[in-house]
């Protein structure tokens, strides 16, 4: 009896491996159809490099006279470098829709990869300006995304409340944006990512438990870019009743 549930048990999960395979092939098909209307260069890159991987292959297994043995390498590394290009430039463009829209630097921290503590609106307005903090090795990061004058102040009062907290622990500040001395949208995991490890992972867990007590104050915004089209005053008007 134990072993028919066993069986039973182990081709639901295969069943449900493959769904999830088949949705995500579709989800990347779609991605790959938008990004074809959008960008016309995608599709000759793509396959400028796998066409150039393999010919280079080819001819260098004239050398030895091994082009058969090489030719499958330089297509699967080719098919490789189209992948990547596929991803980056999905990547870039995603980023250039987002920028600059209230909200898109939360998003764009909730997609860090690694052991990174990240939460959004710590600190804002309701001009949709706002200070999201993100802990990790560096120590602690206050991240800004709206007016200059306006976060400059945001940064200032949030980096004194958490100073008390965290001790000596370094606090780094960034603001989003196009201007001089900014960090763009596109940069701001990599510029995080270059940040020096200050402490270890268990201060990290300590100090996101000292903040965690603090209350969070500011604006909720969306977890994600704001819809093309959406309507500020509404947006402001639902803030101020929270």
């Amino acid at each position: 009896m134990a072993g028919k549930q066993d069986k039973a048990a182990a081709k639901e999960a295969a069943k449900a491996r493959r769904a999830a395979s088949r949705e995500k092939r579709g989800q990347i098909f779609e991605a790959f159809k938008m990004q074809r209307r959008e960008d016309k260069a995608l599709v000759p890159l793509m396959l400028a490099a796998l066409l150039g991987a393999s010919a280079v292959a080819f001819l260098l297994g004239l050398i030895w006279d091994l082009e058969w043995v090489f030719l499958p390498m330089g297509i699967a590394i080719g098919a490789l470098l189209a992948v990547i290009i596929f991803g980056r430039r999905v990547q870039r463009n995603v980023y250039a829709k987002a920028d600059g829209q209230p909200g898109a630097a939360a998003w764009a921290l909730e997609n860090l990869r690694g052991r990174w503590r990240v939460t959004p609106a710590v600190a804002g307005t309701t001009q949709l300006d706002a200070v999201h903090r993100v802990i990790g090795r560096p120590g602690v990061v206050l991240v800004a995304e709206g007016a200059p004058h306006r976060v400059k102040g945001l940064l200032a009062q949030e980096k004194k409340r958490i100073a008390r907290v965290v001790g000596e622990t370094p606090i780094y500040d960034v603001v989003v944006g196009t201007e001089e001395g900014q960090v763009r949208l596109r940069k701001l995991q990599s510029h995080l990512m270059k940040l020096p490890r200050n402490i270890s992972a268990a201060q990290v867990d300590t100090i996101e438990n000292r903040l965690a007590a603090l209350a969070s104050r500011g604006a909720a915004l969306p977890k994600g870019p704001m819809p093309q089209g959406a309507k500020m005053r509404n947006v402001q008007r639902s803030m101020r009743r929270r």
